[in-house]
């Protein structure tokens, strides 16, 4: 069965311990800590959150990746886009899940890599503070041609997603450091020098960051959207403006960060910038960051599936009028479970928006 557009989902592959999170967080720590601690801060806010058909798992377990794929491709996504972690001087963290579906050649389902380079904060996973746990560096080309070398495997397997010919590849934050431009022009070179076309690099456009047009003129080759805030940002009314300050002074942090799915979805979507044929959109089943970040955290209200699947269809549809290779939605995302932005099944909705997706997807 054909679908109407290729649909990639960021994976998160932060629900296994490591070392560094036993330092920072607590021995046996993994995503699910944050997950399970999570409070119900105002009324109807839908806190916990509870995995139904996949459980609490641990990415070690190759079964588990595996009922995963099997969903994502049931469901009508292409692949998974799993956040790949490289701080500089060789560091990474939380690779080994991406590492075992390369060598292991299973589950058989199409990824890709986004690296994610941003500095870890403590307030922004999970602490109380904004200390800096790990800085995200950009050494000079030797630890780019490290980098990639060690990305090449994963490049030439039959499973990488690609655009064009070229493995496509997602940068984060591309105007993060002027060494960026650096870092993808070595990587085309490399790319050249190992028998790939090129690399497909896409950029992430984030309302909060940086501005669309300098995300584009980055020297990537597409911009994925991501319009989390841009109601907040952009579209608030003077009277939801004031409501906001006072919901925080009288109701609280959290109460006063939460917005209604219905209002946000609204403007998830800029036509004419996602309509143009290298820029890739992003669909958002919901977000909830308290589970993190405690009462400060952005809480978005309501979301259903009848407001997701209008969502859904006004992107799927907006992909349309491109060249199929480039009908690219991500979703944001398949399991970010502690940021309440999520695919996988629930307690609450079940498969309900994988239904949904479903139904919009496929032709």
């Amino acid at each position: 069965m054909k679908t109407k557009a290729r649909v990639i989902a960021f994976y998160l592959p932060q629900y296994h311990p490591i070392p560094e999170n036993d330092v920072w967080w607590g021995k046996g720590f993994t995503e699910w800590t944050n997950v399970g601690k999570a409070k119900q801060f105002f009324k109807g806010h839908y806190q916990p959150r509870v995995p139904a058909d996949l459980g609490y798992y641990d990415l070690r377990v190759p079964e588990t990746r595996k009922a995963q794929a099997d969903m994502a491709r049931e469901y009508g996504v292409e692949g998974f886009c799993y956040w790949h972690y490289w701080f500089g001087n060789g560091k990474r963290l939380i690779e080994r899940p991406f590492n075992e579906v390369l060598a292991s050649g299973e589950p058989d389902f199409p990824f890709c890599l986004a690296w994610a380079n941003e500095t870890w904060k403590g307030f922004d996973h999970g602490l109380k503070n904004r200390n800096t746990l790990i800085d995200q560096l950009y050494p000079g080309v030797d630890d780019y041609c490290a980098h990639f070398n060690a990305v090449l495997p994963a490049f030439k397997d039959k499973r990488y997603i690609t655009v064009d010919g070229k493995p496509l590849f997602m940068i984060y934050k591309p105007l993060a450091d002027a060494e960026v431009k650096v870092f993808m022009n070595t990587w085309r070179k490399l790319a050249k020098e190992n028998g790939l076309n090129g690399i497909y690099f896409v950029g992430h456009h984030n309302d909060l960051r940086n501005k669309f047009v300098d995300i584009a003129m980055s020297g990537v080759d597409a911009v994925n959207t991501t319009r989390l805030n841009n109601y907040i940002i952009n579209h608030r009314s003077f009277f939801n403006k004031v409501y906001t300050r006072l919901s925080k002074v009288f109701l609280g942090a959290a109460a006063a960060y939460a917005y209604s799915y219905e209002k946000m979805s609204k403007y998830f979507i800029v036509h004419e910038e996602d309509k143009q044929e290298n820029v890739f959109p992003s669909i958002i089943p919901g977000w909830d960051h308290t589970a993190r970040s405690g009462k400060e955290g952005l809480v978005m209200t309501n979301s259903t599936p009848v407001f997701f699947e209008a969502h859904v269809k006004e992107t799927i549809n907006l992909v349309q009028s491109k060249e199929p290779e480039h009908r690219i939605v991500f979703i944001k995302s398949w399991n970010e479970w502690a940021e309440g932005n999520y695919m996988e099944p629930d307690l609450k909705w079940g498969k309900k928006y994988l239904e949904v997706l479903k139904k919009q997807v496929f032709k």
